[in-house]
Order: C-alpha cells, then structure tokens, then sequence
C-alpha cells in the first residue's frame, strides 16, 4: 500500500512539474525565444565583424606592402601618396605604420623640420599603443640632437629615461649628446654616467657613453671624479 502512495506521490508530482512548465512556456516561451534568436544573430555579427577586420586588415597589409615596393624602387611620390591614404582608409596597425614610414621618408628626403614634427604629433597621440608612441619620440629625439636645442630634445625624451624605462638607454644617450652639443658637459657627464651606472645597459650604448666620459675629462671638460 506504501508503495502504491508513493507510486501515486510522484506521479501527481511529476504531473504538477509539467503542468508548470507548459504554463511557465506559455506565459515566457516568446521571450525565450527571442532571446536565443538574439543569441545566434549577435554571435554571428560579431564573427562576420571579426572577418571582415581581418579581412580589410589584410588588405591594408598589401597596401602598405605596395608602399614600401615603390620606395624600394624609387618611386617616393607614389609611395607618399599610399601611405597617405593608408593613413587615412587604412585598418589594423596599418595606419599607423603607415604615419611612422611617411615620417621616416620625410627624414630621408632631408626635411627634418616636418620628420620631427610627425614624429613628434605621434608621440602625442593617446589613441597608438604607448611602445609606437615612445619610438616615436625617440626618433624625434635623435632628429633633434643636430638641430634643436636641449629643451626640445628634453621635451620629446626626457619621460622615458627613468629607471625600469625599456627606452631609458637610448633616451640617456639622446640627453647626454644634446647636452654635449650644447657644451653643457657637466649635464651632458650626467646622463653618460647614468648609462655606465646601469648594470642593464646595452655593451654599444655603455661603449659609447664610456669614450664621451673619457674624452670630455681628457679635454679638461669634466673632472677626474665624474
């Protein structure tokens, strides 16, 4: 008898769950629909925009290659003009490999005034990865050591010689030369001595900030002790 009750127990039971569920699908079952269909046509927007970045990403890709054929041939105002509308119209990194070549052809092409000046509106441009725009401003940076003055080089690199800095190497040598230039030696022995201090200096940048040490104390310039 115990068996048949709870034979019986289940069966009302189950027969209960049922009967909510098809209310609960007759009063949602639209809405849950929807929602699946939202599902589906939101993943599938979403891998259709994932293939046509990829898809224009690609062809900025041959764009530039196109550009960076022309100048191997010679052909620099073809090659301005790609990169331009690269910059414009291109996707992915293109855009801005494309800003970084035409700065560099400028420089090439002897107007240093407008490569330090693109080099630099890059640098500043919070919407490019942080490591493009600190090469950036290196580039200026060496652009500037033969044309500008302290201050400006300053200005450009000085924020990247800090230490744990990737850069801080090349921006130290960038200071140290400017201000020899300038005839500041004893800023110019800083920033020298800063890259001999470093135990993580490259042997080529140590090299070099070693022979300007020792030949602005031969010359009297610094002293023994700098």
């Amino acid at each position: 008898m115990a068996n048949q009750d709870d034979s019986f127990i289940r069966e009302v039971n189950e027969e209960l769950r049922s009967d909510r569920m098809r209310d609960a699908w007759r009063r949602y079952g639209r809405i849950l629909i929807a929602l699946a269909i939202l599902l589906v046509l939101g993943t599938a927007g979403w891998r259709g925009w994932e293939y046509w970045q990829s898809r224009q990403a690609a062809e900025s890709g041959d764009v530039f290659l196109s550009a960076l054929t022309a100048i191997e041939n010679g052909n620099l105002d073809a090659a301005k003009e790609t990169l331009d509308q690269l910059e414009a119209e291109g996707h992915g990194a293109y855009p801005v490999l494309a800003q970084l070549r035409a700065a560099t052809l400028l420089a090439e092409d002897g107007d240093t005034a407008a490569a330090i000046s693109a080099f630099s509106r890059i640098g500043k441009d919070r919407s490019i990865p942080a490591a493009v725009r600190d090469a950036a401003k290196l580039r200026a940076g060496w652009l500037l050591v033969d044309t500008g003055t302290y201050d400006q080089v300053s200005a450009e690199v000085e924020s990247l010689s800090s230490d744990g800095n990737p850069f801080r190497f090349s921006a130290r040598e960038i200071l140290g030369l400017s201000a020899y230039r300038a005839q500041d030696y004893q800023q110019a022995a800083d920033w020298f001595e800063a890259i001999a201090n470093d135990s993580e200096s490259p042997r080529n940048v140590l090299n070099r900030a070693q022979i300007l040490l020792e030949v602005m104390t031969a010359n009297g310039d610094i002293s023994e002790q700098q």
